[in-house]
């Protein structure tokens, strides 16, 4: 591990680098009709927090954060970076970041058939800790195994030290702030709520039977900002979504749909279908909402990480309240490459796709919705949204920059006080006054406060 330190160290802050707002925490996710938002209730921050107030800054320009892939924020406001096996922080008081190299499953060159192909995503927890995730290769078929995820222990049939390796590639880090500003490795996440799993310090795998690695790649991640559930963390993965509180995860959840298919001999089988999920937003009320490539679903969570996985579709005590897909864009089988999904202040749901632009869509069932798209962006990628507290939402677009949506639901403008033509990712931070919106380009880091 090599970190690499500023010249001029600025003064150094505690390890927490600041606490979290105080404040009333919300009020209980309202299960409601579907389509009811809620309304925010974050109590009333308490002040501006750490960072400029200016209306829009260019954090590249301003802090020399150059052009990550991925930021977040944790609890105590420290901004942080992932660049490939780079994990920078820039912490409250500080001129420019602090950056850390071979950090947990970057402690190896990338590659297919070491830890980790790639990384992916960052985002904060728990004042001075972040979650780095990771992408992997899928698994080769063994062809004396039915299914393609499922790995042996070590004295079971056809176990192999090659496919055991398997277990320990891809997911997530915890990783932690030092007194100086570098970071080392918390914990590579292995901690869940399934007794099959107890003891097992083998990565993120399914939560039910350790057995089967279907979780390996992270593609999307978010921290809840409010409400009950203020610091519940969220990942996207290759199969579906995750459920994580402090170093404990409770795997997965996904809408997905069964193809039955019939061979030469005319036998039906029936496969379920559960593409890569990148869509990920946490509604104004606390849903959760998810998207893969061909599905969305709207999730209420519980109060207890061990319900999360428990699939009784409508009922039970983690429901969907929305299940389905766009019919009028696609078929279920076809893909409609969603990679972002929020809900606005009004209650309705937008999404947006790698090919197909924005849509909105409010619910007329529980899996059937009333869909339109969006006219008026110049470019047919959408990657990335963010809701925000005046009812807007912003839009950032694979080639167009970034956009504002009125909370009319009508009016459209660019926003172009923010440089770069692709938009990588927007996080929306509301627990300080003026609010920030984190705008990740492919020209580097602007914020803006107050939307």
């Amino acid at each position: 591990m090599g970190t690499e330190v500023p010249p001029e160290t600025p003064p150094v802050l505690p390890v927490d680098a600041g606490t979290p707002p105080d404040g009333d925490a919300g009020t209980a996710p309202d299960a409601g009709e579907p389509g009811d938002a809620g309304t925010p209730d974050a109590g009333e921050p308490p002040d501006a927090g750490p960072w400029p107030t200016d209306a829009v800054l260019d954090y590249t320009r301003a802090f020399g954060v150059g052009r990550p892939r991925s930021v977040g924020l944790d609890e105590g406001l420290n901004l942080w970076l992932l660049d490939g096996d780079r994990i920078g922080v820039l912490r409250p008081g500080d001129t420019v970041p602090t950056w850390t190299t071979g950090v947990g499953q970057a402690r190896l060159p990338f590659g297919r058939d070491s830890l980790a192909i790639d990384s992916t995503v960052i985002c904060g927890g728990e004042a001075g800790r972040a979650y780095v995730g990771y992408r992997a290769a899928e698994m080769k078929k063994d062809p004396r195994i039915r299914q393609r995820t499922y790995i042996p222990w070590p004295g079971e049939d056809f176990y192999t030290p090659e496919r055991f390796a398997e277990y320990q590639k891809g997911d997530l880090d915890a990783v932690r702030l030092q007194s100086d500003g570098s970071v080392v490795l918390e914990e590579h996440i292995w901690r869940t709520t399934g007794s099959s799993n107890e003891g097992r310090k083998i990565g993120i795998h399914n939560t039910n039977d350790f057995h089967y690695e279907e979780d390996r790649s992270v593609l999307n991640c978010a921290r809840v900002t409010r409400g009950p559930y203020r610091g519940d963390l969220y990942i996207t993965t290759n199969h579906g979504v995750t459920r994580i509180q402090g170093l404990t995860y409770n795997s997965h959840r996904h809408p997905g749909w069964y193809l039955i298919t019939t061979d030469e001999d005319g036998n039906e089988s029936e496969s379920l279908q559960c593409p890569p999920m990148y869509g990920l937003g946490i509604a104004p009320n606390g849903d959760v909402l998810v998207a893969n490539e061909q599905m969305l679903g709207v999730l209420v969570p519980s109060p207890k990480l061990e319900e999360w996985d428990r699939e009784k579709t409508w009922e039970g005590p983690t429901p969907w309240r929305f299940k389905g897909f766009n019919e009028v864009l696609n078929g279920q089988a076809a893909d409609d490459f969603w990679r972002a999904f929020e809900q606005t202040t009004s209650g309705r749901y937008y999404l947006g796709s790698k090919e197909f632009g924005l849509w909105a869509m409010t619910p007329k069932s529980r899996s059937a919705g009333n869909w339109s798209k969006l006219t008026g962006l110049p470019a047919k990628g959408v990657l990335a949204l963010a809701a925000t507290d005046d009812g807007a939402l912003y839009i950032g677009t694979d080639g167009a920059g970034l956009w504002r949506l009125e909370p009319d639901g009508t009016t459209l403008a660019r926003v172009p006080q923010v440089s770069g033509q692709s938009v990588l990712q927007l996080v929306y931070e509301p627990t300080v006054k003026p609010s920030m919106l984190l705008v990740l380009t492919d020209q580097g880091l602007t914020v803006l406060r107050g939307p």
